[in-house]
């Protein structure tokens, strides 16, 4: 690269392009000052392209990337991810791209004062504290003075967080970085001055990582004071990154306007909120001036071999999904607690918690049993890294210490008989792991299959080293990976939950309940990367939890997208707020903020059904007896079918009041709140009111004619059955058909399914709203589905045959127009009854951890 342009971009980073420009006018030939500035300026559209998806405020970017000849603080960080922790050059380059898509929506720390607001989206346990780190880097390296890392509201996360950012940042340029607090200790007012200390020497950057804590944050408020009253810190431009932003950040009496209030003494103050569960951030009151991300809402991409809740329990199709075809019925790493089980681990409610004492019920055994072969396999592998397992139940401390009896006679038992060779345990130990490597094959993750022999060497050991960790935030034990090797059973509740990396977490016995998304999945602590043992990680928990976490899949899904499809729409945080779904039986959130009511808009969208009654055969004849009369309707006003190329047989013109009769009709199942026909109705009397919806294109989805699976009949005419088999689920009274239609389904009025097919989500949607002849139609898609529907050879481990009492119906609507319409329409949530608390609340240990009471 051209030394000369290095310095040219370094002084436009540092103080605008057109500074630079002025600056460099008549130093350079005009012609290569022309070519300095259009290169300056791809670079900074090269930072905005290649960056995860982002929706922003007003700003323009201005961030051009690393700058090799400026830099410090980033290329030591870089050197040292690719050296000493040996990433692949794919991994850099995302954290690289995403740290620098960050960084252009700041303000230029030369800039006239500024608040400026944003949040990061990452995934539990994906590493977002490396992509803050990047962060904090290049921050530095661009001018930022001062770094303030709120680090969620325990010591051991803290202390975490102070290693990680000592061992990454630190130590990598020790001259350059002043620190306020140590691994040892968290913040304390430092004997010099914050007027003094924050100007001592122009070319470092001071660092404080805190604990997001009444008494702790009061003493930074106070020690920025005199710097206050001096205003001194107009030229210390300050970045405060919060991590687990969702966490006492947020509607808190106490925490929440400590850290407004450290923000507000700050003139030149950027918040970064960083969390996998943004809940509770996306819903904050835009116009109270709180934490609100009013200027960026960035989406970081999901890490390569990253082991998330979409892996695991798989979700449903979404709007705008890419994955159509795409198999998304998750891993077969899941076992089932029956309800008996669950009796013997946890009370069933509050009179019964004080005298309870656990036992180990068959699930437990085998989970625990599981944990000592996977460690054993881990190590006949080379693998000699640490190995946990966590049993999570309760978030009450009496409980947990309860544990440590039980699951220490277990361990020493289990020694006992392996130790004497006791041949029942032999051969019970081979036949749970034979079983268990058919359901999950090595092969599958391209690892090398072990058979029983290979571990024998191993267990011994295993269970020698085991410990049993009771961890909570009353303890004094705690897990500690600080000597190699460590292999440790934790019990906990919620020091166990946020952010603290449970380290080679192998086993995870989960049946605590909670009432919202974010809590759930923070609990979650079996996310993240399993290099080399990803065939060995297991799940115990209930069918009910199994089931929220498959939702909650498809919530994020919904959340990232949405975030995608406004940024393509030049949406900011301030103009549309991101969507959730809602669920029967979970809260969003408890922070519910500026959320009640929400409104949704079915603009642009497309709903199915994929829940049926499958043995309810008067259910099931209600809806034949829907869509028949439908059909007759709209075969008695004169409209004429045409076949298309599908197979499918298409009506045009379909009156918007018979749609709406049917949709009263069709009975939909209640987990399908979607579909719910008042609320569908509501939306389309007020597009009706503008001229849109008044009529409907019909679609029957039907097999071409000689079906082998037969006919039905419908409206007077014969439509052959398609398949649609259903997912082996346990225990669950309906049948889960998990994806009705194919994306370009919704493209079946207008366009060739052989066009269509190869078009994008996103391409189909703008291809139907530029089109004369359906931009204001909507499009109802019925499905006569075969009753047996058996699954095909490649789906028979997911799969059941669909096995119906009678014919089944399944519909979907195609609605024109944008999220972004506003003929919104009120939608209800529903939360759990909190009565009698098996939902548990850690409303308690808030208030010991932080000093407030929330």
């Amino acid at each position: 690269m051209d030394p000369f342009y290095e310095v040219f971009a370094g002084w436009a980073r540092k103080t605008s392009l057109d500074s630079a420009i002025k600056s460099f006018t008549g130093r350079l030939k005009p012609e290569e000052l022309e070519s300095f500035v259009e290169e300056y300026r791809n670079e900074v559209t090269t930072v905005i392209n290649e960056g995860p998806p982002i929706i922003h405020g007003p700003r323009e970017p201005w961030y051009a990337g690393p700058n090799a000849s400026a830099d410090t603080y980033w290329p030591a960080l870089e050197r040292y991810i690719r050296t000493d922790l040996a990433w692949p050059e794919k991994r850099v380059t995302t954290l690289d791209r995403s740290s620098n898509k960050v960084i252009a929506y700041t303000p230029r720390p030369n800039a006239t004062d500024w608040d400026s607001k944003g949040l990061v989206v990452g995934y539990v346990q994906s590493g977002k504290t490396t992509n803050f780190t990047a962060v904090i880097a290049k921050a530095a390296d661009v001018g930022y003075k001062f770094v303030i890392v709120l680090s969620g509201i325990h010591n051991g996360l803290r202390k975490q967080t102070q290693e990680r950012l000592d061992e990454q940042l630190h130590q990598l340029t020790p001259a350059k970085w002043k620190q306020l607090t140590n691994a040892g200790g968290d913040f304390e007012a430092p004997t010099m001055q914050s007027t003094s200390l924050l100007h001592v020497d122009d070319s470092g950057v001071i660092l404080a990582v805190v604990k997001k804590n009444a008494a702790v944050l009061k003493r930074l408020d106070k020690w920025l004071q005199p710097a206050v009253k001096q205003r001194a810190l107009g030229d210390v431009p300050t970045l405060v990154i919060d991590d687990e932003a969702d966490q006492a950040s947020v509607e808190t009496r106490i925490i929440n306007p400590l850290i407004r209030g450290i923000i507000a003494k700050l003139p030149k103050s950027t918040y970064i909120g960083y969390t996998a569960t943004p809940f509770a951030n996306v819903l904050i009151d835009p116009g109270a001036g709180d934490l609100y991300p009013k200027d960026f809402i960035l989406n970081l991409p999901e890490p390569d071999g990253y082991f998330g809740t979409e892996r695991i329990f798989g979700r449903d199709v979404v709007e705008g999904d890419e994955a159509n075809g795409v198999e998304l019925d998750g891993s077969n790493m899941v076992r089932i607690i029956p309800d008996e089980d669950v009796d013997d681990v946890r009370p069933s409610g509050k009179s019964a918690a004080k005298a309870f004492i656990p036992s180990i019920p068959p699930t437990l055994d085998d989970a625990l049993t599981w944990f000592v072969l996977a460690t054993a396999a881990r190590r006949a592998r080379g693998d000699e890294g640490h190995a946990t397992m966590l049993i999570h139940t309760s978030v009450k401390t009496d409980i947990h210490d309860h544990f440590r009896g039980p699951l220490g006679a277990f361990v020493s038992g289990l020694a006992k008989k392996w130790e004497t060779g006791d041949s029942a345990t032999v051969e019970r130990l081979t036949s749970h792991w034979d079983r268990e490597i058919a359901l999950v094959t090595a092969g599958t993750f391209g690892l090398a299959p072990l058979a029983f022999d290979d571990l024998r060497p191993f267990v011994g050991d295993v269970l020698g080293r085991c410990r049993i960790v009771i961890d909570n935030f009353r303890s004094d034990d705690r897990l500690d990976y600080s000597e190699d090797g460590q292999v440790a059973i934790a019990v906990g509740g919620n020091t166990l939950s946020r952010g603290l990396t449970l380290e080679g977490l192998t086993v995870s016995y989960f049946v605590r309940a909670a009432g919202a998304y974010d809590t759930l999945l923070q609990m979650a602590r079996w996310f993240g990367f399993r290099f080399g043992y990803e065939d060995l990680p297991r799940i115990w928990m209930t069918e009910e939890l199994r089931q929220w976490f498959r939702h909650l899949a498809t919530v994020e899904r919904e959340i990232r997208l949405d975030i995608e499809r406004y940024e393509s729409e030049d949406l900011t945080p301030t103009e549309f707020g991101v969507r959730i779904r809602t669920h029967p039986t979970l809260r969003i959130t408890a922070k519910m903020g500026a959320a009640i009511p929400a409104y949704a808009s079915y603009g642009g969208r497309r709903v199915q059904t994929r829940y049926f009654r499958t043995q309810d055969e008067d259910w099931l004849l209600r809806n034949v007896d829907a869509a028949d009369g439908l059909l007759s309707r709209v075969r008695t006003k004169g409209i004429e079918p045409r076949t298309v190329d599908s197979g499918a047989v298409l009506f045009e013109g379909v009156d918007a009041d018979d749609v709406l009769s049917f949709l009263n009709s069709y009975v939909v199942h209640p987990d399908s709140p979607d579909l719910d026909a008042d609320l569908i109705g509501k939306y389309v009397a007020k597009q009706r009111r503008r001229g849109s919806l008044d009529t409907w294109n019909l679609a029957v989805m039907a097999a071409k004619p000689g079906s082998e699976r037969g006919m039905v009949r419908l409206g007077g005419m014969e439509f052959g059955r398609i398949v649609r088999s259903q997912l082996k689920v346990d225990g669950v009274e309906r049948a889960d058909i998990k994806t009705l239609m194919s994306k370009d389904h919704r493209a079946v009025d207008f366009l060739d399914q052989s066009v269509a097919r190869k078009m994008s989500e996103n391409a189909l949607m703008d291809a139907r709203d530029k089109h004369a002849e359906v931009k204001s139609k909507g499009l109802i898609l019925l499905y006569p589905i075969d009753p047996t529907s058996e699954p095909d050879k490649a789906n028979k481990d997911s799969r059941n045959p669909l096995n119906a009492a009678a014919d089944v119906i399944g519909i979907a609507l195609v609605f024109p127009g944008s999220a972004n319409d506003d003929s919104k329409v009120s939608q209800t949530y529903v939360s759990v009854d909190l009565t009698d608390a098996e939902i548990e609340s850690d409303d308690g240990e808030l208030v010991a951890l932080t000093g407030s009471d929330g």
